[in-house]
């Protein structure tokens, strides 16, 4: 529970930022080849976690690039480590983080943003100053997706991480494990605490949702 607690956590703050850049900038360039990004940004809602687990693991192996500059740096590997949970969940979250906030910028009012541009505040103050304080309920929004879709993770955990106790056993991997062993009680249990999460999950999303929409209707 306390791993998947610190991958949660660690994948919501490193990507939070990344997909409100990132979502900004897709809501307001016009560039053709954007919709490729989008694709891109949005292909692991499609992509079977197994895949796109393979192809992390493969990346970040010792037989890799990246995975024998980070071996030869630290001395550790990045394959079977939090560090490589990590990234591979950087990467499976990424559309829970960029979509919802893309459609809180797509639906706020384009005037006020025009607004601080007439009066000399440059793209990023704005965002800042002005987009994320009226998209407050995207980015909260965002945030608990994010948050709770690491929480669920499974395949991708397992072939970037493996099973090791301590390190990359999440509680996803605990269930399975318990299943694996015929102890129905303690995947009952652990089961049962997931299901209450996400109960929490969705319900605080979509309040969220709904005040968020209170909130433009009064704008």
């Amino acid at each position: 529970m306390w791993l998947s607690a610190r991958l949660s956590a660690a994948t919501t703050v490193l990507l939070l930022p990344i997909g409100v850049l990132l979502a900004w900038w897709l809501s307001r360039t016009r560039r053709r080849w954007a919709v490729v990004v989008e694709a891109f940004v949005a292909l692991p809602l499609v992509l079977p976690p197994t895949v796109l687990g393979y192809y992390v693991l493969v990346s970040l192996g010792s037989r890799s690039p990246l995975g024998r500059a980070w071996q030869d740096l630290t001395g550790s590997t990045l394959a079977f480590s939090f560090k490589g949970l990590l990234i591979a969940s950087l990467l499976y979250s990424l559309p829970f983080a960029v979509q919802p906030l893309l459609a809180a910028f797509a639906g706020m009012d384009r005037r006020l943003v025009e607004a601080s541009a007439v009066l000399g505040r440059s793209p990023l103050s704005t965002l800042w100053r002005v987009v994320l304080p009226v998209c407050k309920a995207g980015l909260a929004s965002a945030a608990v997706l994010t948050f709770a879709h690491t929480v669920g993770e499974f395949g991708v955990v397992l072939m970037v991480g493996g099973n090791i106790p301590g390190r990359t056993r999440t509680v996803s991997v605990s269930i399975y494990d318990s299943v694996q062993v015929l102890d129905d009680a303690a995947a009952a249990r652990t089961s049962l605490a997931l299901l209450a999460f996400s109960l929490v999950v969705l319900t605080t999303l979509y309040a969220l949702r709904r005040n968020g929409s209170a909130f433009r209707m009064d704008l």
